[in-house]
């Protein structure tokens, strides 16, 4: 019962070593508003170019955000 719950504890930690990576290694994402398409459709079913990514249809993913603010932080703070 104890490798369970320790195998269980360890997945979490796991996945987030695995997005830290993922983000230091291709900080680019699809934008998730058009999927990576560059355009979106609107209300009345035109399509325009995504607000979200310029119509570039990648964003910078949340965690490489997160980790640029929190060494920008660190940076400032040391200064």
């Amino acid at each position: 019962m104890t490798t369970i719950a320790l195998l269980a504890s360890l997945l979490p930690i796991g996945y987030a070593a695995w997005y830290l990576i993922l983000c230091a290694v291709s900080p680019w994402g699809r934008c998730r508003r058009c999927h990576g398409r560059r355009s979106h459709r609107t209300a009345i079913g035109t399509r325009r170019d995504c607000p979200r990514c310029d119509g570039t249809g990648i964003r910078v993913r949340i965690g490489r955000r997160i980790a640029d603010y929190i060494r920008a932080e660190y940076r400032a703070g040391n200064q």
